[in-house]
């Protein structure tokens, strides 16, 4: 008997499109944050079905729920690590500032999703790191971010880039904040459907997804893997950007840490 492979893990909205099991999770924690923090996973099912028109059952929603930790009897618990709201910034330098977050991608030779785990630099609009996978959890969060710092020589610095991210499961993890605990990174999260105050990496998405992904119908991940790779590449050492004087963000970064470059300063 074959092993056959793996559940998909999406379902489907009335339309036929399909929905990634990560991205329903964003969406039970989005809601469980605002009008829903009372509800119990039969009336979320409800707003899911009504509110994002999925086509899903309870059950899943449980299961979905068990594997957040946000059942309601759970939800009683003392949470370790306070929530930091993110708070009004100016950045005039590289490395005071990155944000984070997840692009989702589809197989269509092998029905399944693939993620895209993405830190971007406010200021000098780098890349610094990423992770690509047919999955992404706390612990492959926390692995591109110990590669961004060193890459960054910023590791053994004092005071540490912030990092910003949106209250996705990766980034709320209990994995990911004892993480930034334990090395003095300020990990702020921003309020739920407020995408503006991670703007930087949102517009990032918006270029990956125009420049990249719509242009592909995947048949593997190993194809995914190389695409993107090569992507990355023309993004930080090629791609021209407006804001950082025409400059791609590697050679941008490059010339602002020999000597002062004349660019706006970045409101966050």
């Amino acid at each position: 008997m074959s092993e056959g492979r793996p559940a998909p893990g999406y379902s489907f909205k009335e339309d036929g499109q399909k929905v990634s099991d990560e991205q329903i999770k964003e969406f039970l924690l989005e809601e469980i944050a605002g009008d829903g923090y009372n509800y119990g996973y039969r009336k979320l099912t409800k707003v899911l079905r009504r509110k994002y028109n999925l086509k899903i059952n309870k059950k899943k929603v449980y299961r979905l729920c068990k594997e957040l930790g946000v059942l309601r009897p759970q939800r009683k618990k003392k949470v370790s690590y306070p929530r930091k709201l993110a708070r009004n910034r100016i950045i005039s330098c590289s490395n005071k500032l990155w944000e984070a977050d997840i692009k989702y991608g589809f197989i269509e030779g092998e029905d399944r999703f693939f993620f895209v785990m993405s830190i971007i630099d406010v200021y000098d609009r780098s890349i610094v790191d990423y992770h690509i996978g047919l999955s992404c959890t706390g612990s492959d969060v926390i692995q591109a971010l110990q590669r961004a710092l060193f890459k960054r020589q910023q590791f053994d610095k004092l005071e540490k880039p912030v990092i910003r991210t949106d209250n996705g499961p990766q980034f709320i993890s209990h994995t990911f904040e004892e993480f930034c605990e334990n090395y003095k990174i300020e990990h702020e999260r921003i309020p739920p459907k407020t995408p503006n105050m991670n703007a930087h990496i949102e517009s990032f998405h918006r270029i990956f997804e125009d420049d990249c992904l719509s242009r592909w119908q995947f048949e593997t991940y190993a194809q995914v893997y190389e695409v993107v790779t090569e992507f990355m590449v023309y993004y930080n050492e090629r791609r021209m950007h407006s804001s950082i004087l025409d400059l791609s963000p590697m050679e941008f970064y490059k010339k602002q840490m020999q000597e002062k470059m004349q660019i706006k300063e970045v409101r966050v």
